[in-house]
């Protein structure tokens, strides 16, 4: 029997260090293939630092990439890291969580394609990517490991990985070389089917279109509509987690989509803002030509209006200001 040879690690604000304190204290070669998504932005130089702390296992992934026991592979900046069998694939699919690459979609697809023989880990992070790709590995024979959130940098992401599912192991990072080590060395678990809501949401990920009916199986239709692409969104229960996903495929947790709505919200009421500032300016235009016209009648009515505008102008300004104020206090 196959041990636990597939190590998939998520993490975010803080995650560099954590994950080059860890890999360093791993034993070289590494007896497991080990997956890494961070949170990245283009530019990263995420594969240089983590190569050094790998003596030279650690690349950015590729497709097609096999995978290798002993070495690291990272999923790259603007792709979700998908493993495909005993290869890799570089997922096209929507942003998951407003981050591509995305935790959940590697979680999920090592579930699905290698199911007992994988350890999925969640480090330190804000919100709540992971949380639902670990709950997948659980469904599929996998072992689940948290980082204690009162260990983390950032206790959020393993905070929410925590409460939303209910992982195996909950560690300090020190102690994680040495659980990593263990785990790795034990018996893969019995396979189990995979759950085909878990297959359709790799298949997304990757870069797959689904169908509207895909989707009424998946969840079902909620009142609230997508805060990239306006579309329609499906509720999706996970028992302690409530997840959304659009027919395009972006997908939030309870709180992204609150962040993304926010968001949606300011920007809203910013162009509100603009297009009352732009009416202002162009009544104080239309005025003072008709100053200089001599037409004081027009004049004043134009002054009229544009005092009202400014009103209401001061109005929506006072609300951005508010609801700033509200957004910073429920981020803390």
């Amino acid at each position: 029997m196959a041990n636990r040879d597939i190590v998939a690690i998520g993490a975010s604000a803080g995650g560099v260090e954590a994950l080059a304190f860890l890999i360093t204290r791993l034993p070289n070669p590494f007896p497991a293939t080990m997956l890494i998504t961070l949170h990245l932005s283009q530019g990263s130089e995420l594969d240089q630092i983590l190569n050094r702390a790998a003596n030279g296992r650690a690349a950015f992934a590729q497709n097609g990439d096999t995978l290798r026991k002993g070495h690291i592979f990272i999923a790259p900046p603007g792709h979700h890291l998908i493993a495909n069998g005993e290869t890799l694939l570089l997922g096209s699919g929507p942003r998951e969580s407003h981050a591509k690459p995305a935790i959940d979609p590697m979680l999920r697809s090592v579930a699905a394609c290698c199911g007992p023989r994988t350890v999925g880990v969640v480090l330190t992070g804000t919100l709540g990517d992971g949380a639902s790709g670990l709950n997948a590995i659980q469904q599929c024979g996998g072992m689940t490991v948290v980082q204690d959130p009162n260990d983390a940098a950032h206790p959020e992401m393993p905070r929410a990985a925590m409460n939303e599912s209910t992982p195996d192991h909950i560690v300090r990072l020190v102690d994680l070389p040495m659980l990593l080590t263990s785990l790795v060395h034990q018996p893969a678990g019995q396979p189990r089917p995979v759950p085909e809501s878990i297959r359709f949401e790799v298949s997304i990920a990757s870069g797959e279109k689904g169908s509207m009916r895909q989707m009424d199986r998946l969840g079902q239709r909620s009142i609230l509509t997508c805060p990239e692409c306006n579309g329609l969104m499906w509720e999706i229960d996970e028992g302690n987690l409530v997840r959304y996903r659009c027919h395009v495929g972006h997908a939030y947790s309870e709180e992204t989509m609150s962040i993304g709505l926010d968001g949606n919200l300011r920007r809203a009421l910013a162009s509100a803002l603009r297009l009352f500032e732009e009416r202002v300016a162009l009544l104080k235009k239309l005025d003072k030509q008709a100053r200089e016209s001599g037409h004081k009648r027009a004049a004043h009515d134009y002054n009229r209006k544009k005092d009202e505008y400014e009103v209401e102008a001061e109005v929506i300004r006072e609300t951005i200001g508010r609801l700033d104020t509200l957004i910073d206090s429920e981020a803390q």
